[in-house]
């Protein structure tokens, strides 16, 4: 939970690096989150609509694409290595550079 707060925590920051860790922890409690929401909407009979979801959806929109392009930063990459769909999964799989690169300290 710690790694998703801290995600949230640096909502529109595209600069630095966040390892591998980091990004697949966010995107673990957010499909958790995502996944309550949905059962609370079918719980409580809410039309098909999703809103609770869909709010949430757009809330984490931006702290998502920050914390990819971060994620990319971090295998020495430009974050719009995120707009090339199969690759940027694999990346994401990669192990990050060590030390420092051009986006800041392997330190995270």
């Amino acid at each position: 939970m710690h790694y998703y707060i801290e995600a949230i925590k640096k909502y529109a920051v595209f600069k630095g690096r966040s390892s591998r860790k980091q990004y697949w922890m966010f995107v673990l409690f957010n499909f958790i989150i995502s996944l309550v929401l949905v059962l609370v909407e079918v719980l409580l009979g809410i039309d098909s609509n999703s809103v609770l979801s869909n709010i949430y959806s757009m809330a984490v929109l931006i702290p998502s694409i920050a914390i990819g392009v971060r994620r990319m930063h971090d295998l020495d990459k430009s974050g719009w290595f995120l707009l090339i769909p199969i690759y940027n999964f694999i990346l994401t799989l990669t192990k990050g550079t060590e030390g420092d690169n051009e986006y800041g300290s392997g330190t995270n």
